[in-house]
């Protein structure tokens, strides 16, 4: 007989994959009591990692580039702290915050055209607010692709410039979005003889070619991206297998697949010692084929169902339930792979591999966006006005040629917590992309493995987390033991610590910010301190190590009265991890779950 969790969750898996109504977009981020003023400003989440609110004194909804140069050339007057907000705000980190509550918002909302498509040469130009989605749309509608992408759809050119987003190869230019910028125009402050504002013309192989590479990936703090051409290529087709296998010799495969494969990625699931490989190639478009891709977790859900899975895995955590973690992991997971991971060949039915279809229906997801429907209905499966998804992201590049050990690493972890990373089951596991080395100089430092780690994150900031310390052991081995670079839009604090000095054109960065903007009207506190201007990213206090504001040095960064001590890693020994210690726990809450970790260990 089924355990009651274990019928909740088929009965969401179920409802989950056949979803296919369309959901509500979530709230704007901006949020103003009054005409535009004295306002807040959030993610889509609907939180930041310390828990703080944002707060502006106004927000600017500028619908052309002469509207914008006129917004930043009064607020370059008014010498008053400037940053941008996009439509859905999907970055996790604190970049839209401005310095203080007198500052200004300057939302790309409407800033969302396509300028003009040049067939012949194979050119987009759009305004920065031009979602993902429509700028795929519009491309193909010509005839034309954009190769690489992110799997998202919600994001912005603007926003995937910023924070230096992009899909997965190792072929070509690469799969960052900003390795197929060939044109920009930015408007930044101004002296008085410019008007307070400058529209910048940046151009590949021009005069301003440095000041390009600095803003490609840019974090918003040269100003505002206003307009961005991008080359394209013919419209073509994918074919894509999914073929899952043993992890046993992933540390071997792992550097090779990615340059066996032009769309290359890897989803890894370490607690059940399986790996999900994705086989997708372009193919002639005289190959039949009309599939498409809408990923399950960029699926509309009705809000029931979020919430009931919301609920299970907060019990889990509250009663400890790592074997109801690890029944989900596996449930999630294999449901996923049965069902192709939301690839369809024809409607919206999977038939068999290989599915095939053209670039603009396989590249990315993101359909939750379109409806308007109510969200007490139907939403993306993350929507903060409802008890949804609520996570923690851990997302960094390292080079490919130490991904092997990383692995090994990983699977020593394993080996001695077999149910450490059930959790991260319920999320996809590890989701690993390759990246190319870019001349951005906020870019990747060289070819790389991209590690996506999604896992649960409480409600309540004190609240330790079933096997944390395997996660910020990881964590850590990713940022200090491998060098790893943060995703700009993901991740907790510890990984942007001293970030700017892994950059060998870090300098040349600040340089071109100096430049650009002098008076650091586009900076903010987060900015200035993952760019190593002025303090820094830590949070030292009671606790702060559970959600990744610091690293523990002691006992009190962690939860004691909840057994949760700091401690050495298990296998990254200069790790400094919050970890269960049994004969401290003080708590009920955690007696259960004692003694499956001492089976474990």
């Amino acid at each position: 007989m089924l355990l009651p969790r274990t019928i909740l969750i088929l009965k969401w898996a179920f409802i989950f994959i056949s979803t296919v109504a369309n959901g509500s977009p979530p709230e704007e981020p901006v949020r103003c009591f009054s005409n535009l003023k004295n306002c807040t400003v959030t993610n889509a989440y609907g939180a930041f990692p310390d828990r703080s609110i944002c707060h502006a004194a106004e927000v600017a909804y500028p619908s052309s580039e002469e509207a914008l140069v006129s917004i930043v050339a009064r607020g370059t007057q008014e010498k008053r702290r400037m940053r941008v907000a996009t439509r859905y705000s999907h970055s996790i980190p604190k970049l839209v915050c401005p310095y203080g509550d007198d500052g200004l918002i300057i939302s790309t909302q409407n800033l969302n055209r396509v300028i003009k498509i040049d067939k012949e040469n194979m050119f987009v130009t759009v305004e920065s607010g031009v979602t993902l989605s429509q700028l795929i749309d519009e491309a193909a509608e010509s005839g034309l692709a954009l190769p690489y992408s992110p799997y998202w759809l919600g994001l912005t050119v603007g926003g995937m410039l910023g924070t230096g987003a992009h899909g997965s190869t190792l072929w070509k230019e690469g799969s960052a979005i900003h390795d197929y910028v060939i044109r920009m125009r930015v408007v930044t402050p101004g002296s008085p003889e410019d008007g307070y504002a400058k529209v910048r013309t940046l151009e590949e192989n021009g005069e301003l070619d440095s000041d390009l590479n600095a803003a490609k990936v840019s974090l918003g703090v040269l100003g505002v991206i206003s307009q961005v051409t991008l080359k394209l290529q013919p419209l073509f087709k994918r074919s894509i297998t999914f073929e899952t296998k043993d992890d046993a010799d992933l540390s071997d495969q792992v550097a090779t697949f990615g340059r066996q494969h032009e769309f290359a990625d890897i989803t890894w699931y370490p607690s059940q010692n399986r790996v999900v490989y994705r086989l997708d190639d372009r193919v002639s478009s005289d190959v039949s084929g009309n599939g498409h891709w809408e990923h399950p977790g960029f699926r509309a859900v009705p809000s029931l169902v979020v919430h009931l899975l919301r609920s299970t895995e907060e019990d889990q955590e509250e009663k400890d339930d790592v074997d109801g973690k690890c029944i989900g992991g596996k449930l999630t997971s294999s449901v996923l792979i049965k069902s192709a991971y939301g690839l369809a060949n024809e409607g919206i039915f999977f038939t068999g591999y290989p599915v095939v279809g053209y670039q603009n229906k396989l590249q990315a997801s993101g359909h939750c966006l379109e409806s308007h429907s109510n969200a007490e209905i139907t939403v993306c499966p993350w929507d903060s006005r409802v008890k949804s998804l609520f996570f923690h992201q851990t997302t960094l590049s390292i080079a490919i040629s130490k991904a092997k050990y990383f692995i090994q690493d990983i699977q020593k972890l394993v080996k001695i917590a077999p149910q450490s990373l059930c959790g991260i089951d319920l999320y996809e596991g590890i989701l690993m992309r390759y990246v190319t080395g870019s001349d951005a100089y906020l870019g990747k430092e060289e070819d790389s493995l991209d590690l996506d780690i999604t896992y649960y994150r409480s409600k309540d900031p004190k609240s330790a987390r079933l096997h944390m310390d395997v996660l910020e052991e990881i964590e850590q081995m990713l940022v200090f033991k491998y060098g790893g670079l943060p995703h700009w839009g993901k991740n907790r604090n510890v990984a942007f610590e001293g970030v700017i000095k892994k950059y060998r054109k870090g300098s040349e960065f600040l340089k071109v910010k100096e430049k650009f903007d002098p008076l650091g009207l586009f900076s903010s506190e987060w900015t200035d301190q993952i760019l190593g201007l002025k303090g820094a990213v830590t949070i030292v206090k009671d606790g702060c190590a559970l959600e990744g504001l610091c690293i523990c040095s002691e006992d009190v960064h962690c939860a004691p009265d909840q057994g949760y001590f700091c401690r050495p890693g298990k296998v990254y020994e200069d790790a400094r991890v919050c970890t269960l210690v049994p004969d401290k726990v003080t708590n009920t809450h955690h007696k259960d779950f004692l003694y499956s970790l001492k089976d474990e260990l």
